[in-house]
């Protein structure tokens, strides 16, 4: 079993930067694939940001391409999202998510362990 939680979440200024963590209990932790979606107000919960299997290589949303920046601290069990030149339209719940199926990065329904999420306000 895999549990998944998720901090880092806050109030920030359009421009600002934000860090957003999950940390996994899992025994296998270096083979557990990791992504991030969120979920603003009344809109579907989308794609942000993915590791793939092999190799640590990372995939984005176009929206976020080139502010946002995926790593992962192994010994830590530990993925990071960093969010620079936030904009009002990234305020959503983020939510971290793993799975050790390869494949369907961008597919939630892809993911099998899910945390509960953190909040992101992002102010004009």
């Amino acid at each position: 079993q895999v549990q998944l939680v998720e901090s880092g979440g806050g109030v920030v200024q359009a421009g600002g930067s934000l860090t957003l963590f999950c940390a996994a209990s899992a025994r296998t932790f270096n083979s557990l694939l990791v992504g991030w979606f969120r979920q603003a107000p009344g809109k579907e919960r989308e794609f942000v940001a993915a590791f793939n299997w092999s190799g640590g290589a990372t995939y984005y949303a176009d929206s976020v391409k080139g502010r946002f920046t995926l790593s992962r601290d192994n010994a830590k069990n530990t993925v990071y999202l960093q969010m620079n030149s936030l904009k009002p339209e990234d305020t959503a719940v983020y939510y971290c998510a793993g799975k050790y199926v390869i494949g369907a990065l961008a597919q939630q329904r892809s993911y099998r362990y899910w945390g509960k999420g953190t909040l992101v306000i992002v102010s004009s």
